[in-house]
């Protein structure tokens, strides 16, 4: 039986196979998870949701998860944000320093749970 961990995790992904796998993973860790396929999305359910962290992708429809970042922190200055990318590289420069950058290529699932709970402040 899967421990419960009583934190709620917002993946925001448009790769729908990915956010299959991540989800599972993530509840499988005893997480309640939440998605959301695009920026404006996960606006709307940050709001009403209030998860203790957010992992998104960076590239999406409708609104990039850097634009939707910003603008959470409009409202919310202290929700932990983690991306997700495939972009090593590209933009670095641009990319705000107050969120962390995870590489997908460069990490198994498994370290994306460990990243995520190191986060949260959980073993």
């Amino acid at each position: 039986m899967t421990k419960t961990i009583n934190k709620k995790i917002l993946i925001v992904e448009d790769d729908k196979d990915f956010l299959a796998i991540l989800q599972k993973k993530f509840t499988l860790n005893g997480f309640d998870i939440i998605v959301a396929e695009n920026g404006e999305e996960a606006i709307e359910i940050t709001e009403r949701e209030k998860p203790d962290l957010i992992l998104s992708d960076v590239l999406m429809p409708k609104m990039d998860g850097i634009a939707m970042a910003k603008k959470i922190r409009e409202t919310n200055k202290n929700v932990p944000i983690m991306f997700l990318t495939n972009l090593k590289d590209d933009n670095a420069a641009e990319r705000p320093s107050e969120f962390d950058y995870l590489i997908k290529s460069e990490l198994r699932i498994d370290d994306i749970v460990a990243k995520s709970k190191a986060k949260l402040g959980l073993k």
